[in-house]
């Protein structure tokens, strides 16, 4: 074999890899919802996601001190419906958790797991952050990716796993 023929042996053989990591690619986008792939969603469906996110703190302190007898008296009343319990999970439960529930299409548990996970209501940079390490993380996963791929196999994983 000559040179030119080794060239092109070794032209073809890493188009053709960077083909099928392409492939990869995409389906690993399709899956985890990212891009929609023609034929598998119905362009006709209309479809509306609402998210609400209501917090509220309030603290009250009042301190009166009299000098004759010293008495204290502090009022404090605090109110707050998020909750950071993210610290306890592993950062692969917590990737395993967010792709199951971007599988399932149900926007108030994608919120319960942002939520749950430590990011508000999904809008800061932490977010961001952690959505672009979990298409990493993805490509390194692929065997719980496919565990997962219906609605309602990704539904029952993150029923299973939200309180942990």
């Amino acid at each position: 074999m000559n040179r030119n023929g080794t060239i092109a042996l070794g032209c073809g053989g890493a188009g053709c890899l960077g083909v099928i990591l392409l492939v990869i690619v995409f389906v690993v986008l399709i899956v985890s919802g990212t891009i929609k792939a023609p034929g598998l969603y119905d362009a006709n469906r209309n479809s509306n996601s609402n998210f609400n996110f209501n917090s509220s703190n309030n603290n009250n302190s009042d301190s009166t001190t009299n000098s004759n007898d010293n008495n204290s008296n502090a009022n404090s009343n605090s109110d707050s419906s998020t909750s950071d319990s993210s610290s306890t999970m592993s950062e692969d439960d917590k990737h395993k958790l967010y792709q199951a529930v971007s599988i399932t299409k149900d926007p108030q548990l994608m919120m319960r797991v942002i939520q749950k996970l430590g990011f508000g209501n999904g809008l800061g940079n932490d977010h961001q952050e952690f959505a672009k390490a979990h298409f990493a993380w993805a490509m390194k996963n692929l065997d719980f990716i496919q565990s997962v791929n219906t609605p309602e196999k990704a539904r029952a994983y993150v029923e299973a796993h939200i309180d942990d």
